[in-house]
């Protein structure tokens, strides 16, 4: 039996229901999913406030009850996009297809032959790591976007005051 393998990538600042979402649609139609995290070695930023183990964290937590296998490998940044797929397949298990809306992404891996599926985004005004980290700045409802096991990570590392600390100017 040959074993179908997808692919999704995000930054997962934070993982929100979007995300959630699309997994569980990836998850309907491979046996396992490697999800990798793009920009692994970013943090402590306004665009990227979260550690690649904290990311790591509020994806397993997540999606325990998935009902299909799936892998998180950290993907650092390569500054090369002519080279970014063959890297990212270099630290990833085989996989059959990528899922992915993100035009670079899709044009990335089709360039190198592999076979890319653009899954339905998911309220995607609402539902954006820009969004969630804007209410959060601004002291607004944001619990509500993200799965609960999400938002109890962000309320454990104190996310809000990070990202108050690292978006002020000195």
């Amino acid at each position: 039996m040959n074993m179908k393998r997808g692919f999704y990538i995000g930054r997962f600042q934070p993982y929100h229901n979007g995300h959630q979402s699309v997994l569980e649609h990836i998850a309907q139609n491979v046996d396992e999913i490697i999800i990798g995290i793009g920009s692994a070695q970013l943090s402590h930023h306004p665009d990227n406030p979260f550690t690649a183990g904290e990311r790591v964290l509020m994806i397993t937590r997540s999606l325990a009850s998935l009902g299909c296998p799936f892998y998180v490998i950290p993907i650092e940044d390569i500054q090369r996009n002519a080279l970014w797929a063959a890297h990212v397949r270099s630290m990833a298990p085989p996989f059959d297809t990528c899922y992915s809306s993100n035009p670079l992404v899709v044009r990335l891996f089709s360039e190198a032959g592999v076979d890319v599926q653009s899954p339905a985004m998911y309220e995607r005004e609402r539902l954006s790591g820009t969004e969630i980290r804007r209410r959060m700045l601004a002291g607004e409802p944001w619990e509500d976007l993200v799965p609960r096991e999400v938002a109890r990570v962000l309320t454990e590392i104190d996310a809000t005051e990070r990202l108050r600390k690292i978006s002020q100017n000195d």
